[in-house]
């Protein structure tokens, strides 16, 4: 049988038990959050008076923080690109009977919402040019990325996974920032969407164990692959308006670490908790050539520590078209 089928099979059998993930995972509309839940009400007298009090506190958080805050929320907000990636994987379908197409359409409308808040405040904060924003978000979109898994479940659990994880520290560091700025709001909001990214990272990272349990040569050289490759991130594709494709990563990823809210630290960090999570010093049975991509990814942290520490960023001022100075 071919590695395909076996993948194939494999999620059918994981499939069976889509009902619990479901439940244990996600959460129905009418209990989770909404975004209206953190956002001025419009139809209360206090909505004007709601709004002033944000624009003035979004005065003290400087520009490299809206820079990061704006290429959150559109990488939040490129949801259907994820989707109809992750739909097109070996062993799922649109069919209405498929497990899995029920998983990740439960999965996108709950990551819909981050998007939906984040892209309302930036609105009401006045301290980004919209119309710059919905173009980039536009873009990368229409654009699309490669992550370099193909039509893989494995590859691309062991991404989703990983990315779930590297959301919560950013959108959790820009809860911490805004906190200590005193802009309350802010910080609820994005303290509560990282709680989000947490449950979906640790439902990604359940699917992956449980692969291992079934196919655990095939899932550590899929792991040791994507590790070699490095993961990809969803704003790789950033533009402005009128700019070339991919223009902007470079700089959101330094300011990003400038600030503190997405590190290389971080990334190396994310992979030492999944060596962890999965246990992958303990698991037996495998071929020799796992057994290798074992040894690669267990000492692949410590290797990765020593390369960033010696990583310096450039204080550089970048022009992002999002901004507007604060008055």
């Amino acid at each position: 049988m071919s590695i395909k089928n076996i993948r194939k099979e494999v999620m059918q059998t994981l499939e069976k038990n889509i009902d619990y993930f479901v439940d244990k995972f996600l959460i129905a509309p009418e209990k989770i959050w909404q975004p209206t839940d953190f956002l001025p009400n419009s139809q209360k007298d206090s909505f004007i008076d709601e709004v002033k009090e944000i624009q003035e506190l979004s005065k003290d958080l400087d520009d490299d923080f809206w820079a990061v805050l704006v290429g959150d929320t559109i990488t939040e907000e490129a949801l259907p690109t994820y989707e109809s990636w992750l739909m097109d994987l070996d062993g799922v379908s649109q069919h209405p009977d498929n497990g899995w197409a029920k998983w990740l359409r439960a999965w996108t409308a709950e990551e819909n919402r981050h998007g939906d808040v984040l892209n309302k405040y930036l609105y009401l904060s006045g301290r980004v040019n919209m119309r710059e924003v919905e173009i980039t978000t536009q873009h990368l979109i229409a654009d699309g990325f490669d992550i370099g898994t193909a039509t893989d479940p494995y590859k691309n659990f062991i991404y989703t996974s990983f990315q779930e994880l590297a959301t919560f520290i950013s959108h959790n560091n820009v809860a911490k920032i805004a906190r200590k700025k005193g802009h309350k709001a802010l910080a609820k909001m994005s303290k509560i969407i990282a709680g989000d990214e947490m449950r979906h990272h640790v439902a990604y990272a359940e699917f992956v164990k449980e692969i291992f349990k079934i196919d655990a040569s095939e899932m550590m050289l899929a792991f040791q692959y994507m590790m070699k490759q490095k993961i990809v991130m969803p704003a790789l594709n950033l533009r402005h308006s009128f700019e070339a494709k991919g223009t902007l990563f470079d700089q959101f990823s330094i300011v990003a670490q400038r600030s503190g809210v997405y590190t290389g630290v971080d990334y190396v960090d994310i992979l030492k908790k999944l060596n962890t999570m999965w246990e992958i010093d303990k698991i037996t049975n495998l071929t020799a050539e796992a057994e290798k991509a074992r040894d690669y990814l267990m000492k692949l942290p410590e290797r990765m520590y020593r390369i960033t520490e010696r990583i310096v960023i450039p204080d550089t001022k970048y022009q992002f078209k999002w901004m507007i100075p604060a008055i």
